[in-house]
């Protein structure tokens, strides 16, 4: 993908300078850095960067910049992509399921944390002194938009045992977890914070860090997530649950990048029954709206500049390939005064839209371009 460093005001500035007839998306620095020092400032432990949700360079580049140093990693790809412009940053591979190849090459690559939530993943890395590894764990706890431990993590019982093995190894023993995607319930960490206090206690282990995962909600209906009252409910619940509480690790990918991006789209056509066509869809930009609501916020603007302001009606929304599932969810409210040739710009996309754009029949985000300011 194509990155411009040409900065423009804002995202309207960019789609009235640049008319752009492809999918655009508008990349903000400095929304990026406020988020990053807005978690260094209120998180009472390390701020680490999920880089599966948007591995651009840039990215990377600016969270590097704003004082980010270690980046929880899935791959080997997203591993050379910070090496790429943070030579000396800590790599978590928190992926608990690898190949003895991948184990290779992630010690190369200079990994020191792993997360596990299996014996068999445990005995493929066969941990030593200067390994940490983070056995994960997995609750049933609601607030989330889907839940995570559907594929990844271990039951309390299955936890101790692990981490009781890595501690056994002289490897430095932790918990990891993951509440799920955009959890927007403090509760959901106090009681996996708990948990881990039982789960520790279980297997004789002084934890060497809590990981808390990431999970943060980003703001998808134009309410700012209240991530302060998260951060609180966590280090008081580690105070109020270990003696000795242990170093807290987070690892926000959404919560983090969101808000850093807007997407630029536009109206390709509307059928007589108010059937309307993007330039993009759910195999480009709009991928992660089969999972996640559409959000609220995205606003309409006409190719002369205005906004539109007439009554929202709900309408069955298409992207531009030749597939019919290429549909957005249930129906988007749009304004009855929506034109051909409008755009439709997305604030908060930012997390996962680019990182899930395929190219499928030659459609797609194409392009990324800098703006000083995003859409309030």
């Amino acid at each position: 993908m194509q990155y411009v460093p040409t900065r423009f005001a804002n995202p309207i500035d960019a789609a009235l300078r640049l008319r752009p007839d492809l999918p655009l998306a508008c990349f903000c620095p400095q929304a990026l850095t406020e988020q990053a020092r807005r978690f260094g400032a209120g998180f009472d432990g390390l701020t680490t960067y999920a880089v599966k949700a948007n591995p651009a360079r840039e990215v990377l580049e600016t969270l590097v910049a704003a004082g980010v140093g270690t980046f929880d990693t899935a791959s080997i790809a997203e591993m050379r992509a910070v090496r790429a412009v943070a030579p000396g940053a800590a790599l978590h591979y928190h992926n608990p399921v690898r190949s003895p190849t991948e184990i290779a090459e992630a010690r190369g690559l200079g990994v020191a944390s792993w997360s596990v939530d299996d014996a068999g993943e445990l005995a493929k890395i066969a941990p030593g002194p200067g390994d940490e590894i983070a056995v994960r764990l997995a609750l049933r706890v609601p607030g989330a938009a889907y839940d995570f431990g559907a594929k990844f993590g271990a039951p309390p019982a299955k936890a101790a045992d692990l981490l009781r093995r890595a501690a056994d190894r002289g490897a430095r023993a932790s918990i990891t977890f993951h509440p799920g995607t955009q959890c927007d319930r403090p509760e959901a960490w106090r009681s996996y914070v708990m948990a881990a206090a039982e789960v520790a206690q279980a297997a004789g282990v002084r934890l060497h860090r809590l990981n808390v995962g990431g999970g943060f909600a980003g703001n998808r209906d134009g309410t700012r997530p209240d991530l302060e009252r998260v951060f609180a409910t966590i280090a008081a619940t580690a105070r109020q649950a270990f003696e000795v509480p242990p170093v807290l690790v987070c690892e926000p990918g959404r919560a983090l990048v969101s808000e850093a991006v807007t997407l630029i789209t536009r109206v390709k056509a509307i059928r007589t029954d108010g059937t309307v066509f993007l330039n993009d869809g759910l195999y480009g930009g709009l991928a992660e709206l089969r999972d996640m609501p559409v959000p609220r916020r995205m606003c309409i603007l006409g190719p002369e500049g205005r906004l539109r302001s007439g009554a929202r009606k709900a309408r069955v929304v298409f992207g531009p390939t030749c597939d019919s599932v290429d549909r957005l969810p249930g129906e988007v409210g749009l304004p009855v005064d929506m034109q051909p040739g409008d755009f439709l710009l997305w604030p908060g996309m930012g997390a996962y839209a680019l990182a899930l754009n395929t190219g499928f029949n030659g459609y797609g985000v194409t392009g990324t371009v800098t703006v000083a300011s995003g859409l309030s």
